[in-house]
């Protein structure tokens, strides 16, 4: 499991790429990056295409990202979910607030 990041700064675009299980163990290395000035954007891409599960936690996780990144203005997408990932984002409704692609 692991989190990375990267920043296009011209299109000020920050893309945090989340490898194997998206759970509670990541949640101290995901708050580092939401604390971290160099990893603020107008822009948010989550690629969760090596995810291969989430928890509860990871849902609060995206939330505190929506939060930190403007709330109902947030632009962020979240990409590459496996089907099972995708179902289990909708049976939270996050559909409505982010992007799922």
């Amino acid at each position: 499991m692991s989190i990375s990041i990267t920043k296009d700064s011209a299109n000020d675009e920050v893309c945090i790429t989340i490898q194997g299980r998206f759970d509670f163990s990541m949640n101290s290395d995901f708050r580092k990056i939401l604390s971290d000035p160099d990893c603020l954007g107008d822009k948010y891409t989550i690629d969760m295409g090596a995810v291969e599960d989430l928890d509860s936690s990871a849902l609060g996780m995206l939330l505190l990202l929506r939060e930190k990144a403007g709330g109902d203005n947030a632009n962020i997408n979240i990409t590459r979910c496996r089907p099972d990932i995708i179902e289990m984002l909708k049976m939270a409704n996050f559909q409505t607030m982010f992007n799922i692609a």
